[in-house]
Parts: C-alpha cells; sequence; structure tokens
C-alpha cells in the first residue's frame, strides 16, 4: 500500500485554490509530470465527472481515467476508474486564521502489474513530486493573485 500526504499553505482565499486545483483543465500546468488533462464527461466538475490523463513518472508514459467521487467545498476525491495503478487522490481545503490557505495532497492506492515491481521506490518519488507540484502550485496562485491563472 502507498500512502503519500503533503501539505503546504498558499496565501490565497480557499475558494480560489479549490476552484484552480479542482479544475482537471489546470493540472498540466502544476503538476510537473501530468503532460495532458481530458474531460471525459462535460464539465463543470461534479460526483460522477471523468478525466483522463497522461502522466509521466517513474520513467513511464501511463494514461488513467480519474472519477469524482466525492466533491464539496473542503474537499475534492478522485479515484482511477482504469490504469495502471489503482489510486486514489484527495485534496482538501481548509482556511487558516489568517486568511490563507492550507492544502493537503494525499495519494493511496495498490501496486500492481509493473507498479508492484517499483513499489519501494512509488512512495519517496511521489512525495518528492507531490511537493514540487504545490510549491509550482503555491508560486502560480500567489504570483497571479487569482485562480484565473
Amino acid at each position: 500500500m502507498v500512502d503519500v500526504s503533503t501539505e503546504i499553505d498558499i496565501a490565497r482565499p480557499v475558494g480560489e485554490v479549490a476552484a484552480y486545483t479542482a479544475d482537471p483543465d489546470n493540472a498540466p500546468r502544476w503538476y510537473d509530470n501530468i503532460a495532458r488533462a481530458e474531460w471525459r464527461t462535460e464539465p463543470p466538475l461534479r460526483v460522477g465527472s471523468v478525466f483522463a490523463f497522461v502522466a509521466r513518472f517513474l520513467g513511464r508514459t501511463m494514461a488513467y481515467d480519474y472519477e469524482v467521487v466525492e466533491l464539496t467545498p473542503e474537499r475534492l476525491v478522485m479515484r482511477t476508474r482504469q490504469g495502471p495503478f489503482p489510486m486514489e487522490t484527495t485534496y482538501l481545503w481548509s482556511r487558516r486564521s489568517d486568511g490563507t490557505t492550507h492544502m493537503t495532497l494525499r495519494n493511496r492506492g495498490e501496486p500492481a502489474g509493473f507498479s508492484r515491481v517499483v513499489a519501494p521506490f512509488i512512495a519517496p518519488a511521489m512525495r518528492r513530486a507531490n511537493r514540487k507540484d504545490l510549491a509550482t502550485l503555491k508560486t502560480i496562485l500567489e504570483t497571479t493573485g487569482s485562480a484565473s491563472a
């Protein structure tokens, strides 16, 4: 089992951070490993929405579909419907007393196939990638001053 949780504080309101990060079209902008995102269902994002990602991870290109299984103003939970590594990704957003947003990005899943072979390397690589991605997200949102980046 892989279970990686990464956190960051972003000097933007919760609504802006949530809107930006929950939009699959923005994923290639702040996730270094995601090359492409494509809606499989019609926007807007809601429970049952499905989108495809093409990503590079540990030297391999992977294509997978995510389905939104939970969506609230404080939380987004997505699960792979199809792909090489059954995964659940959770975004949590909470307001700090100073008005900034605390965001948690959690990935958990059970490696299968090729992923099982490289399982000992997945969690540390995922943690490094997530830290980098959240730092990029922070830069984008704090520099542009809005979620329309």
